[in-house]
């Protein structure tokens, strides 16, 4: 991976993605206790970040394997993100969804002309699943993460941050990103890198589901011990990517670990004072950046929102703790 990559999956999707705003509100920064920025990339089409990467990965793959068709696993915003680009390429898409995916999630990738296949994310295995149909149908498979044109793609972010922050007038800057998998992550890391160098990127999980932030700490890969069971499902991984985790090694500072009850306040928040809707596992930067401002040490915060996909009632709940 390079930054030569990122740049060629930029010229790709110059035209498809949206350029998503850098928003700010004096009323975050009081609560930070410093300036906070936030990269709204719950505004992407299909909602989160993901359409990047699948974009960039499907238009980097010959014709010839792309109109046979793709297949990919996801909890939801890859899956949509893979759908849509499958949709605008005029190829078949299969997604692999685990059932407890929220109902929104499930509901658009269909509408988007995927054909869904759900499992039981506690008792089945998504690769396998996601292998066996693939071998079977000959349809090529976007993973959600370790590809390295996956994270070409989600690190465009990253050149639109340092874009966007220079015509801030920001030469430095911490941005908290909301991990899973590493993609997102890695794809940003490599491109501020290069493009801004005294930017630094920090990695954001919610308790509990934290093996970023302990592979970093202790130099190897870390598994959580359970795959469910968190609100935040967008980002709920097993582990690091083989791919992105020694890119995090490389470019990231340590990881900062949320509670669910800031990760809501965070979703009502942003809904309050930048008027844009995020889901649980999209609001986790946000949340490090308003309640763990104290673990940073640069002047002012980059948060990047990843998606907006969230059910009524979970976002019902957020907003419920609002005064």
């Amino acid at each position: 991976m390079n930054i030569d990559k990122i740049r060629a999956a930029a010229a790709r999707l110059e035209g498809r993605a949206r350029t998503t705003p850098l928003l700010s509100s004096p009323f975050l920064d009081e609560i930070a206790g410093k300036p906070v920025f936030v990269k709204a990339e719950c505004l992407q089409h299909t909602g989160s970040f993901k359409f990047r990467g699948a974009w960039a990965a499907l238009s980097a793959r010959p014709a010839a394997l792309r109109q046979k068709g793709v297949i990919a696993y996801s909890s939801g915003n890859h899956a949509q993100g893979v759908a849509y680009a499958a949709a605008l390429h005029g190829v078949p898409a299969v997604i692999v969804m685990p059932a407890d995916a929220p109902k929104l999630k499930i509901a658009n990738t269909r509408a988007l002309g995927a054909e869904v296949v759900l499992y039981e994310r506690a008792s089945e295995d998504r690769e396998q699943i996601g292998a066996e149909l693939a071998q079977a149908r000959g349809l090529s498979l976007i993973k959600p993460y370790d590809d390295p044109e996956v994270i070409a793609g989600q690190g465009t972010t990253g050149l639109e941050i340092a874009h966007q922050a220079r015509a801030e007038g920001l030469t430095e800057a911490e941005v908290l990103v909301c991990c899973g998998g590493g993609g997102l992550t890695s794809g940003i890391a490599l491109a501020l890198a290069a493009e801004t160098p005294a930017f630094t990127v920090r990695p954001c999980e919610p308790e509990g589901f934290d093996d970023v932030a302990r592979s970093l700490a202790t130099g190897q890969i870390q598994r959580n011990t359970k795959v469910s069971g968190s609100l935040c499902d967008a980002i709920i991984t097993p582990q690091p990517g083989e791919l992105t985790f020694p890119l995090m090694q490389q470019h990231c500072k340590a990881g900062i670990v949320v509670r669910e009850d800031e990760v809501l306040k965070a979703m009502a928040l942003a809904y309050q004072r930048l008027k844009i809707v995020v889901e649980p596992g999209g609001a986790v930067g946000l949340a490090a950046a308003l309640f763990h401002s104290d673990k940073t040490s640069a002047q002012t915060l980059i948060a990047v929102t990843t998606g907006g996909n969230v059910d009524q009632d979970i976002f019902a709940q957020a907003l419920a703790t609002l005064p």
